[in-house]
């Protein structure tokens, strides 16, 4: 979760001046005449210097959109407005470049090809001497609701370093992880905390640097098999999953004595450790493991060794027959589809690899798409998409961070965020990201997006869920900040530590200084 200490790149600049003499008395041979000069530069293509995307607010008219380009060789440029994608919905002057809206768009009416308020538009530019370059556009409408939309409520506070939020199937409490080792139960409703805990771990929880108790996930078939699991670093410093029941008679509280610990990991430090894990659609438990970095130099690495099972998404099935009967510390099934069947290549429970420290992932049920938020080194933090078929995935730490090179050769074969940030204390930087949650609710400014955060400047930001393509990188610039918009109604949102659901699909904020916010609509 914490940042890495800084990295600063030099590069050094070299000038080269290139000499040519000539010589020769008059004693000597005539001087050879001059080389003929080289043939003109073969002609060059336009360069378009406006943006790729521009976020519009429903109800405007006139210039959305400028389209500007320039020629390397000075020649005279045409531009054109292509007929595909949302082109009949605009005007656009070929002379000055600018798209216009004669007619107001309406947010919740959209007339774009995906009815997703994004619209596309594609443009060509030409320079006559056969150089032509093509820019496809996203006029993205927001809706002018905005900040009347939404409001922050602080629901729940008194909380220990709180670090992560789920709502307990079946009921209307959520349990919040304490990284000291209590599973404390909250009424979000009524900020009341009940007074026996979901689970107190304690003893059992080692807490230096990013150790802890970071993880729950419930059963796809909770309320009928009562069964969780945890993620918590045990005292010997390693990741420890473990499997509990609660009580029959009361779904409030895990029994201590149905404990078992299916998977542990060693880990090589106190950072870099990861935590979460979480049900897919497929039934399947996912696992969201660090590199192991802080203080080992040869953690970097661990990302991409598919002989360790750090640095990875991890896929297993807790339910099936145990696959490793004669050891201890792994007791589940693998599931077909892994990036490593039977082992061959890797570990049978990787299925993805490249990660540096992922803090905080979540599936998003309509899709089944994994969203994992990796803290960066020292330049980027970065958002991957995980598609269900996506078995092999190579994020590529330690060889990138973000789209940059990092440590090592570059591939080609690497998957790109699809969407990063630099570090810095702007409206669109931070240091360490604090990944979120698909928004499939009611609440308009931020339905249908991914809403995330970043830990230490504390900014919270959205994106719609639509912009974030795999294969391409979202800019920063393209984020929705929402920090005028969640201002709480108590305390201070900062230290944002996780976000989490309830059964409702309500979303939440975690502090670590202790309070829980609720994101809900404006009164």
């Amino acid at each position: 979760m914490f940042p890495a200490p800084r990295w600063t790149a030099l590069a050094a600049a070299s000038i080269f001046a290139l000499q040519a003499c000539g010589g020769g008395g008059s004693s000597g041979p005539a001087p050879s005449p001059p080389p003929p000069p080289p043939p003109p530069p073969g002609n060059q293509a336009p360069v378009i210097s406006s943006p790729s995307s521009v976020n519009i607010t429903e109800g405007v008219t006139g210039t959305v959109y400028t389209l500007s380009a320039t020629d390397p060789d000075g020649d005279t440029l045409t531009r054109e407005l292509l007929s595909s994608g949302d082109a009949g919905v605009f005007s656009f002057n070929a002379a000055t470049g600018v798209l216009s809206l004669g007619t107001a768009l309406d947010f919740d009416a959209p007339q774009d090809a995906n009815g997703d308020n994004i619209y596309e538009v594609t443009f060509r530019v030409s320079d006559g001497n056969g150089g032509q370059v093509t820019r496809t556009v996203q006029i993205r409408v927001q809706d002018a609701g905005g900040a009347a939309g939404m409001a922050l409520a602080r629901v729940g506070t008194g909380f220990s370093l709180p670090l992560f939020l789920e709502g307990i199937p079946g009921t209307d409490r959520v349990v919040v992880l304490e990284k000291g080792g209590r599973a404390r139960v909250l009424n979000p409703d009524s900020g009341a905390i009940e007074g026996v805990d979901f689970i107190d771990l304690t003893g059992d929880v080692a807490t230096a640097g990013e150790q802890g108790l970071v993880g729950i996930a419930f059963s796809p078939n909770f309320t009928t098999d009562r069964t969780v699991f945890v993620n918590l670093t045990n005292n010997s410093g390693n990741t420890e999953i473990r499997k509990y029941q609660t009580y029959t008679s009361n779904r409030l509280q895990l029994d201590p004595a149905t404990q078992d610990v299916i998977l542990t990991i060693n880990q090589v430090d106190e950072f870099h450790n990861g935590g979460w894990l979480g049900f897919g659609n497929d039934g399947m438990l996912y696992l969201a493991t660090g590199d192991g970095g802080g203080n080992d130099p040869n953690a970097d690495q661990n990302g991409q060794d598919t002989g360790t099972l750090l640095g990875k998404i991890l896929r297993i099935d807790p339910f099936g027959a145990d696959a490793y009967p004669a050891d201890n510390n792994r007791d589940y099934a693998i599931p077909a589809g892994n990036a490593f069947p039977g082992g061959a290549g890797g570990e049978a429970e990787i299925f993805a690899v490249g990660l540096r420290n992922p803090w905080r992932s979540s599936f998003d049920a309509q899709t089944g798409d994994l969203f994992i938020a990796d803290v960066g080194q020292g330049a980027i933090e970065e958002i991957n998409r995980m598609r269900p078929g996506d078995a092999g995935a190579n994020y590529g730490w330690a060889q990138r961070e973000g789209t940059q090179a990092y440590d090592g050769p570059d591939s080609p074969d690497y998957t790109p965020p699809v969407a990063e940030y630099g570090h810095g204390g702007g409206p669109t930087q931070g240091n360490s990201i604090t990944g979120g949650y698909v928004y499939r609710g009611n609440i308009a400014p931020i339905r249908n997006h991914y809403v995330f955060a970043d830990f230490e400047s504390s900014n919270v930001w959205s994106v719609p869920v639509s912009s974030l393509v795999v294969g391409s990188t979202l800019p920063s610039s393209q984020f929705n900040r929402l920090n005028d918009d969640l201002v709480p109604d108590a305390g201070t949102l900062e230290q944002i530590s996780s976000f989490g659901v309830d059964n409702s699909g309500q979303l939440y904020i975690v502090s670590l200084g202790g309070s829980i916010f609720r994101i809900e609509g404006a009164p």
